[in-house]
């Protein structure tokens, strides 16, 4: 008798977090203006990195009761305390292009054609108000527009919301 997948790893194959009943992985965003990265969930394992700006968006991949695991944009991964994120959508202007001399273009509609209303350089923040069909509406320092979805980090490949 062949066992079931689940049995094989010891692990359910439900993609919702333990503690939240959420979905695994999901975004979110740094809540605090400074915030601790842990090697393990819990205060008494050793801090490694400290975020220092907050609306960066992370990645929560893994839960254990009231910690959770986060990847950032760098693909740096640890635990920090549930209360410290926020459910606000941000992301990053093509981080994977940091330091080259290119910029990703705001649009006033969705649509490649439609006048550019910013340029962002890799790297900015903005705060992610939905998307939908390969395109996320954004807004940096109330300036609105549409970025295409596979230029930003903090969304899905064509993540709807």
């Amino acid at each position: 008798m062949t066992p079931a997948p689940e049995e094989e790893t010891g692990e359910s194959e439900d993609p919702t977090g333990s503690h939240s009943k959420l979905p695994l992985p999901r975004f979110v965003s740094l809540k605090s203006p400074r915030v601790n990265l842990r090697v393990g969930p819990g205060k008494d394992y050793a801090v490694t990195w400290l975020y220092m700006k907050p609306g960066l968006p992370v990645e929560i991949v893994q839960e254990f009761e009231l910690w959770r695991r986060i990847r950032d944009s760098e693909g740096t991964e640890g635990w920090v305390y549930h209360s410290l994120l926020s459910g606000t959508r941000t992301g990053i202007a093509a981080p994977w292009l940091k330091g080259k001399t290119t910029t990703i273009e705001m649009h006033r509609s969705a649509a490649e054609d439609s006048n550019i209303v910013a340029r962002m350089e890799p790297g900015v923040v903005s705060k992610v108000k939905e998307c939908a069909f390969s395109w996320c509406q954004v807004e940096i320092s109330g300036r609105k527009g549409y970025v295409r979805q596979n230029d930003l980090w903090g969304v899905y490949p064509d993540e709807k919301f």
